[in-house]
């Protein structure tokens, strides 16, 4: 059986954006934590002969910040800020009752060091050292959407078009070769069927597919959630399901309103051609989906019984001010943070190497069992596929690039399950089922298996949207939310109220994942009717010159104030971001 590690690598664009807390230190924190780390990884595995065959991807927005030299200046002085925080916290914990921390902080020092001396072997391009090793043959390099927008929710077809379009075309400029995978936003699908959007948005009888979408831009595969291919029915686009990391976890969770699963109709270590029941393409399908498997992915990711909760691993939450120096290991679960315990890094590189060999033999197990009873034909499946965001390993679970390498290394000793990237995969064992995605059968385009962002665009009456006339009250609706909007600097939008501005309509994206999608040049782009390929070379034009000359809105205080917040906010530990997976017990058999 084949294993796909699939990761997935996306930050909205921050350079230009000043520094603390949303600025250039978002970028520069993930580079150190995970891309420089991964990086080096990476590399060690090629020279020692190991197979890494990942399968990675970054988003045009990310990837042309990496290849800013902008970028690589902001790093350098990030650099200079944290190692200067390692020598004052030993000097400060001389003598005092936190000495037993010295060390630690001296293991901090080191580290930055090295992964500078790696960044300046590199000459600061760090999209140049993936895009190496991709062609030395011992990576795969995927795509994805243009900005990351939310493709079932866009407006128009023409924005999922040039979305994915573009998206094509900024990989091929920067990795020097055409993607032939992609990474749908928030894995996030729809099949064909009705599409009635919001007032302003043009609604059709037939709204093609995620699939037909990908197919058309060129990609050949894409990665989908569980449920999609085990239910056989896409979720309800404002139905509430689990939110955050366990959103793929299935079992025992009951959802109000959403489809229940009787059965499951296809197995999730397989990969299938997909294809429109209606109106769609009628030959050979040309775009392959490979599915999530919930139980590899949960035992990574899970906070009620993964890896990441160990206490012996680096604590997430615990920062010392200032200087933002993580000191302590998680220690157990419920421990409160200051009753945390010194961070031990030899005894975390160890756990992780007992992790990688439990995992790789849960992949064993679900090759020679699991795949076998979830398979509709009685026949053993041929692939596990797991795919995770890129900061997991490095920035949430800060030993998770020394587990990867490990879990790399461990594959010499089983002949059961060996890695591949998707593209070797799907070449050596090509999908012989073909499922047919079915239509929505309801006026409001439900079924796009976007529920989990119903939180975020409210939950808006999608019948009534659809059935609504512009009539007299229109014009007044807009003019008061545009009015608001300039003095307030947001909408009369509200969760749980129907919205009333103009989604997708003149905006670059519809989604909130991609925080550069308002200052895109709108006509341009996204608003135009007709996609054509000047249209779209105009398209790229406007991506390159907004990613070289991109400033917020928001921004209007002065350079030396900004300045000046950047500094303070760094004193005080850098940012802290929103959330991780809580603590967890670590299953009691590794």
């Amino acid at each position: 059986m084949d294993f796909v590690l699939a990761l997935h690598s996306h930050l909205p664009y921050v350079l230009n954006h000043g520094r603390w807390p949303h600025g250039s230190d978002w970028l520069c924190e993930a580079a150190i934590d995970t891309y420089l780390p991964l990086l080096d990884t990476l590399r060690r595995l090629a020279a020692d002969g190991v197979p890494s065959p990942l399968t990675i991807g970054f988003t045009p927005v990310l990837a042309n910040q990496l290849a800013s030299p902008t970028f690589a200046e902001e790093l350098e002085a990030y650099f200079e800020q944290r190692l200067k925080a390692c020598d004052e916290a030993a000097g400060t914990f001389a003598g005092t009752a936190d000495e037993h921390l010295i060390p630690v902080a001296g293991y901090w020092h080191d580290r930055l060091q090295s992964l500078r001396a790696l960044f300046r072997s590199v000459n600061g391009d760090l999209v140049a050292a993936f895009r190496a090793l991709e062609e030395a043959g011992h990576i795969e390099i995927i795509g994805g959407a243009a900005t990351h927008g939310f493709l079932p929710l866009l407006g128009r077809d023409e924005s999922v078009r040039l979305q994915l379009l573009l998206g094509r075309a900024e990989h091929e400029r920067l990795f020097g070769r055409a993607p032939a995978g992609c990474w749908l936003p928030e894995c996030a699908y729809r099949a064909r069927g009705p599409w009635a959007p919001l007032p302003s948005a043009p609604a059709s009888d037939e709204r093609p597919g995620t699939e037909e979408f990908v197919a058309e831009a060129g990609f050949q595969y894409f990665f989908t959630d569980a449920h999609l291919a085990a239910a056989g029915t896409p979720l309800s686009a404002y139905d509430e399901i689990p939110m955050g990391a366990e959103r793929f976890d299935l079992q025992g969770r009951s959802r109000r309103g959403a489809p229940q699963v009787a059965t499951i109709e296809h197995s999730p270590y397989k990969a299938y051609r997909l294809r429109s029941r209606r109106g769609g393409p009628r030959g050979h399908a040309a775009v392959a989906a490979l599915v999530r498997d919930p139980v590899a992915s949960l035992q990574v990711w899970s906070r009620h019984g993964g890896y990441p909760g160990d206490g012996t691993y680096l604590e997430f939450h615990k920062i010392r001010w200032p200087g933002g120096l993580k000191l302590w290991r998680v220690t157990g679960n419920g421990v409160d943070l200051g009753e945390k315990q010194a961070y031990d890094p030899a005894a975390a590189r160890g756990r992780a190497a007992d992790h990688a060999a439990h995992f790789v033999q849960l992949l064993r197990r679900i090759a020679l069992t699991d795949s076998q009873e979830l398979s509709e034909d009685g026949e053993a499946g041929d692939v596990v596929v797991s795919p995770f965001d890129t900061e997991l390993f490095g920035h949430w679970w800060f030993e998770g690039t020394d587990f990867l390498g490990e879990v790399f290394r461990r594959f010499a000793d089983t002949s059961d399950v060996q890695p591949t990237t998707a593209s070797s995969h799907l070449r050596d064992r090509p999908p012989t089922a073909t499922t047919a995605c079915g239509s929505t059968t309801r006026p409001s385009g439900r079924g796009n298996g976007c529920g989990r962002w119903s939180t975020r665009f409210g939950k808006p009456r999608p019948q009534r949207c659809a059935r609504r006339k512009r009539g007299p009250s229109w014009p007044r609706r807009r003019a008061s939310c545009s009015s608001r909007k300039a003095r307030t600097g947001s909408s009369s939008f509200r969760p749980g109220k129907s919205p009333t501005t103009r989604l997708g309509a003149s905006t670059c994206t519809a989604t909130t994942s991609s925080g550069c999608s308002r200052d895109w040049p709108r006509e341009a782009i996204w608003n135009r009717r007709v996609h054509s390929p000047k249209s779209s070379a105009c398209a790229t034009t406007c991506f390159q010159t907004f990613c070289r000359t991109s400033r917020p809105r928001w921004l209007h205080h002065a350079r030396g104030k900004r300045g000046k917040r950047d500094e303070e906010g760094r004193a005080r530990g850098g940012r802290v971001p929103r959330s991780r997976p809580a603590t967890s017990v670590v299953p009691a058999d590794i």
